[in-house]
């Protein structure tokens, strides 16, 4: 695992082993996820291993890369509107209500990722967001995400299903 870095959303969710953003998952993918103004950011290099066909990109792949990044932003919006910081109490986890993907374009494994997501709306438990997958500087794929509280420490919970 990576030093901490504060400003990484995932670096505040504890004992995640998500195959995708999961740092407590040394086989998974390990996006990192970030602010930049109004969008969260991830850069990520794929491996020829997540190909799909010779050096493009598997759509499954490229899904998880667009889901996980979408829910990390969404606990971390839930903080940003709160006015505290992503290592604060209470933990929220969300989890996938609805994840609509457009694939417009091959996507290369030879060059660096990005993902830009954009919270359209918060209401209860439940944000929507718009996510890109972005490949030498062009959209190659397009996701509308709807993402679901389903944990926050704050709330007479039995136990986080997201710890061991």
């Amino acid at each position: 695992m990576s030093a901490i870095n504060s400003d990484i959303f995932q670096h505040h969710m504890s004992e995640n082993v998500c195959f995708g953003c999961g740092m407590h998952n040394s086989e998974g993918l390990q996006i990192k996820s970030r602010w930049e103004g109004e969008l969260s950011v991830c850069d990520w290099v794929p491996l020829e291993k997540y190909h799909g066909w010779s050096n493009l990109l598997n759509g499954g792949i490229m899904a998880t890369l667009i889901d996980c990044h979408s829910m990390c932003t969404a606990m971390a919006d839930a903080c940003k509107r709160e006015g505290r910081p992503l290592d604060s109490f209470p933990e929220y986890r969300y989890a996938t209500g609805t994840l609509n993907i457009k694939y417009l374009k091959p996507t290369s494994t030879l060059h660096p990722i990005r993902l830009e997501a954009k919270v359209v709306e918060a209401k209860g438990r439940k944000t929507r967001l718009t996510c890109d997958l972005i490949s030498q500087n062009e959209i190659t794929a397009t996701a509308e995400v709807f993402a679901i509280l389903v944990f926050d420490e704050s709330k007479k919970e039995p136990q986080n299903p997201f710890k061991n």
